[in-house]
């Protein structure tokens, strides 16, 4: 072999080492949520809206006088679920004399007037809400979030996204956990409406069920840095001044929070027996518009902040967690370098100089970081539903989405590197089946996201490449390769096909 040729299989076993590191990692998650678990009262997971116990048996502090809260709930043309959400906000069950609620709302279609609607109706009931517009939708979220600050009068912030229906007893479920003054956020679960509309939906199920059963349980058991997510959770406001504001310099203004705050010495409290129902987006090109913000922000605030934390007296292992955690997406950018660089290449160069065994070096290499992330989603329906029965079945379609989703999220990853900025584009909530019920379905455009052509077009290549490939792997009789290959031609081809249904969809 020649220089080049080892160099591509240098790079190739170097690539698939790292995501194996990330996959370990995602082990250790997961056993320590499920250690956890056993710890528990009751030890087997708590069902989705079981009573907590944690929250109960701190009711007792408040029952003199409860804090004054204000909920902030940010919406942007969202004429399907804006009614759903002012609804339950006007039902959270908690004095009326302690409560505010501020629907900020950047709208510039008709559900201005749905919104304004709903909001009188609940104020001539007696409840303190408020229709909060903006002359310029400056800083987006993060912006409204921020000006909005100056309006209220609570002590504690509420943050609700629009797609997001919390049940009337949220609050006095979560406010008694800022007992101690040294907690300065509290995050719940989320739980999700349209769980069953679709095979997509189901897979963002398992992928959010995992976030939250046991990356957000394992850090919050070990103490040691973990983020707001955005929605269905609280703010001491008093935490949020102190680490200056919300800002709009990355698109995760969340998790920018949450690091600038607990660099400041605040807490976090993590309640996953607190539930709170959200919409799934329900087509390919929502959910990787979703993903390609989490990702690129996640990267734009590990360049912000990441320095910050190793140059901080935080123990070491809070500074190891911060790395993994900000650094995470680097696995999709990490597996699209390897699949459109190196991992075909590395075969052809194997076969040609006669070192075809080294072919069964990627099965177990493989298997370690597929079988890491099997073991992480299986072991998050333990955690959440008590069970992995149903999981086992899903185990196909959750590593080839996770596989497709390379091409989208490797590209937000380098863009973020790159420091190419982007606005900040909301994930379309459209209400599909109360949309479909009132005979109203939701219009082109404006709630349904449109995907790059050229990306859902590498994609389906991709997968048409791969499904060369196993036919390749069949005629050398590379057999214990073959089911990795086949996930990634699945996964590949199935992304893309279904983001150019969505593309055409959205472009009509």
């Amino acid at each position: 072999m020649d220089g080049v040729a080892i160099m591509v299989l240098a790079c190739h076993y170097c690539l698939i080492g790292a995501l194996c590191v990330y996959g370990g990692h995602r082990i250790h998650h997961s056993l320590i949520a499920l250690r956890r678990n056993r710890a528990a009262p009751g030890g087997a997971g708590t069902p989705p809206g079981a009573p907590s116990t944690e929250p109960r048996a701190c009711t007792r502090v408040y029952t003199q006088i409860w804090p004054r809260v204000t909920v902030q709930a940010p919406v942007y043309n969202e004429r399907y679920v804006v009614e759903r959400l002012i609804d339950a906000l006007a039902a959270l069950d908690y004095p009326r004399d302690r409560l505010q609620i501020q629907i900020l709302d950047d709208s510039t279609d008709d559900s201005v007037a749905i919104a304004a609607r709903r909001i009188a109706f609940h104020r001539a009931r007696g409840i303190d809400i408020a229709h909060v517009r903006r002359a310029a939708r400056d800083g987006f979220k993060a912006g409204a979030l921020n000006d909005a600050l100056a309006l209220s009068t609570g002590d504690f912030i509420a943050v609700f996204d629009a797609d997001f229906a919390p049940a009337p007893d949220f609050l006095k479920r979560t406010m008694p956990s800022f007992d101690d003054p040294g907690i300065g956020m509290v995050q719940t679960r989320w739980r999700h409406l349209n769980l069953d509309e679709n095979l997509l939906t189901r897979v963002q199920g398992v992928f959010l069920d995992a976030h939250f059963a046991v990356e957000q349980c394992a850090r919050a058991r070990l103490g040691v840095f973990f983020n707001f997510n955005g929605t269905a959770g609280i703010w001491r406001k008093r935490t949020i001044l102190d680490a200056g504001g919300w800002r709009a310099d990355t698109l995760t203004e969340d998790l920018d929070l949450s690091y600038r705050a607990q660099l400041n010495r605040w807490r976090f409290r993590y309640l996953p027996d607190v539930g709170c129902p959200s919409e799934l987006p329900a087509d390919m090109a929502a959910f990787k518009s979703q993903q390609h913000r989490w990702a690129k922000g996640a990267i734009e605030v590990m360049k912000k902040l990441l320095g910050a934390v190793w140059k901080s007296p935080a123990p070491l292992t809070t500074k190891i967690e911060a790395t993994f955690h900000l650094t995470g997406n680097f696995t999709y950018m990490l597996m699209l370098i390897d699949t459109l660089f190196f991992l075909l290449p590395s075969v052809h160069i194997r076969e040609t100089a006669g070192l075809g065994l080294l072919a069964w070096l990627d099965a177990p290499l493989f298997l370690l970081a597929s079988l890491s992330h099997a073991w992480f989603f299986l072991s998050s329906q333990k955690l959440t539903y008590g069970r992995v029965a149903g999981a086992f079945a899903m185990l196909p379609a959750l590593l080839a989405v996770s596989i497709g989703l390379g091409v989208n999220n490797g590209r937000a990853v380098i863009e973020a590197l790159a420091g190419r900025v982007s606005g900040f584009v909301r994930t379309p909530k459209t209400g599909e089946r109360a949309a479909a019920a009132a005979g109203t379905p939701a219009p082109a455009g404006a709630y349904r996201a449109a995907s790059a052509q050229w990306a859902y077009r590498l994609e389906i290549a991709l997968g048409l490449a791969y499904a060369g490939y196993i036919l390749w792997a069949a005629l050398r009789g590379y057999a214990l390769i073959m089911p990795f290959l086949t996930l990634f031609a699945i996964g590949f081809f199935g992304v893309g096909v279904a983001s150019r249904r969505a593309h055409r969809s959205a472009t009509g």
